[in-house]
């Protein structure tokens, strides 16, 4: 988990980059930027604020030979060993950047890259690296008196309020490539971001196998307990699925078919499953890990536990205990109008 509050700018350098193949060129700032009170609160805001709402997805910066090759890797682990690099490293980096950037799809614009410390990473205080590029201008409006007028200019700047491509480099497990983060805005050129230039690979951690493995049963309910059974065993299931990860620490894949699956005969369908999905999710041989728990709670926040009727009506089980959906809802048939039926118990109408 990672909460940059309290991260500081120690030091930024400013670069313009363009696109190569459109004949663009570089511009390198040869001082670093002098940060002040004003600037120093937009730009932490401007750069922070994607990290703070995406959903956190590692990756490690990595090289078909060995990490030791991939560019960022080296400068990266200069500008840890050495905060007073920073600038220098900057301009290596904004030159890679521009090496890479020669799709016509590619925006040219400016390139920071930060030396930040106080970032809180899973608890513990780290220092990173911070790249972040801003690229798509807006028109806004500026006004000017003139006389007994007010003039309207018309100037292109950048929305700080939308970063459009940043990362951020940890310095932890420097062995395995560090522990990335990415954002990107404008997922035209998501290819030369994380592959050309960051040349990453995906972090398989506990954060990792959590997510992934929960959208792997979100996927087994619609795919086989829904025709199976029906949309409220569907519900109920990805309820159980949540609360057991909820309330372990480890994750044991037999004791959670036992606790998830109420009808013994889907526990083979879903390791035929497993075996025929697994590798789309990465989990085909992965049967035990760590639990993320802030991978569980952005799980339970995008399961939609709502059962939509054609009669035009909505029933949403929003239980965190899925035995109170099987005391308060129950389903029927209806001979004498041949219509299924749901029937709900409840104390009294809540207020809106």
């Amino acid at each position: 988990m990672i909460n940059l509050y309290s991260t500081q700018i120690e030091s930024i350098a400013l670069h313009r980059v363009g696109n190569k193949n459109k004949s663009e060129g570089i511009f390198l700032s040869a001082e670093p930027f002098s940060l002040n009170d004003e600037t120093t609160g937009l730009l932490k805001e401007y750069f922070f604020k994607p990290f703070r709402e995406k959903e956190e997805s590692y990756f490690r910066l990595a090289n078909e030979v060995d990490v030791e090759f991939n560019t960022l890797y080296k400068i990266a682990s200069e500008i840890f060993e050495d905060p007073a690099t920073l600038h220098s490293g900057s301009k290596k980096i904004a030159t890679h950047l521009f090496e890479q950037s020669n799709h016509p799809h590619i925006k040219s614009g400016e390139v920071y890259v930060a030396h930040l410390s106080g970032v809180m990473l899973d608890n513990v205080k780290v220092d990173a690296v911070g790249i972040f590029k801003s690229e798509l201008k807006h028109d806004f409006l500026q006004f000017e008196e003139k006389g007994n007028n007010l003039e309207i200019l018309v100037q292109q700047g950048i929305n700080v309020n939308k970063l459009d491509k940043g990362c951020l480099i940890f310095n932890v497990n420097k062995d395995e490539g560090y522990k990335v983060l990415s954002v990107d805005s404008n997922r035209y050129d998501t290819k030369y971001w994380l592959e050309d230039f960051l040349e990453v690979d995906v972090l398989a951690d506990e954060n990792f196998y959590t997510k992934n493995y929960l959208k792997f049963c979100q996927n087994f309910a619609k795919d086989v307990v829904l025709p199976a059974e029906d949309k409220q065993q569907e519900v109920l299931f990805m309820n159980r699925a949540v609360n057991h990860f909820a309330k372990n620490d480890e994750f044991e894949e037999t004791s959670f078919l036992n606790d998830v699956i109420e009808n013994p005969e889907l526990i083979p369908e879903f390791k035929h499953y497993k075996v025929e999905k697994g590798p789309k999710y990465s989990i085909e041989d992965v049967s035990n890990f760590d639990i993320a728990n802030k991978a569980v709670s952005d799980a339970r926040r995008k399961i939609k536990n709502v059962i939509n009727l054609d009669t035009n009506i909505q029933i949403k089980m929003d239980f965190i205990n899925p035995e109170s959906a099987e005391k308060f809802v129950e389903k029927g048939w209806d001979e004498e109008r041949q219509m299924y039926y749901y029937l709900v118990y409840f104390n009294k109408e809540e207020k809106s």
